[in-house]
């Protein structure tokens, strides 16, 4: 029996959200643009992902409503690409596959999040167990973790080394 292309035949919640996110690199997309990458080449330079298939997933995470298109310049005509609350959505299961990936296939945390307000780090669900409270998003810092390379390669990482809140606009050194 050949394997189909898609899930239209599943009655099931998860098939329908695969169908838009399950695709190889679409999270990472969204895992990119939730730590601030907007951009076109910054996103290309620092996931190393096919040209045609970055198009792809941002036009089709455009198309669902979980990117934003907006232009930032003129002339000549370029575009970034903005989370919107439905890509903030998103964050609970990346934050829980991050966690389940670290556990099941080691290595020191690459990155660690905390609440930005008092400093603490965030439990597995996102919440803040000094306050108590689920942490909004934009109250999410980012630090680089004892795993991350120190020294990378590309400008997107080098920028995403230094603290800064989730959603805030990576600044690139070449920016």
């Amino acid at each position: 029996m050949a394997l189909g292309k898609d899930y239209a035949a599943q009655e099931c919640s998860i098939a329908r959200a695969l169908e838009v996110v399950g695709e190889r690199w679409t999270l990472l997309v969204v895992r990119d643009a939730l730590y601030g990458v907007r951009r076109y080449n910054d996103f290309l330079v620092h996931l190393g992902i096919p040209r045609a298939v970055l198009a792809s997933r941002l036009q089709t995470l455009t198309a669902e409503g979980i990117l934003e298109k907006r232009r930032y310049q003129q002339s000549p005509p370029r575009d970034e690409y903005v989370v919107t609350d439905r890509g903030v959505a998103l964050w609970p299961t990346l934050r829980a596959l991050g966690l389940w990936g670290r556990e099941h296939y080691g290595g020191a945390p690459l990155r660690i999040f905390r609440h930005a307000v008092c400093g603490t780090e965030l439990g597995a669900y996102g919440e803040c167990p000094a306050c108590g409270t689920a942490v909004p998003l934009g109250d999410v810092e980012m630090l680089p973790g004892p795993g991350l390379d120190p020294d990378p390669a590309d400008p997107v990482s080098r920028a995403l080394l230094r603290p800064k809140r989730l959603l805030t606009p990576v600044e690139t050194d070449s920016a």
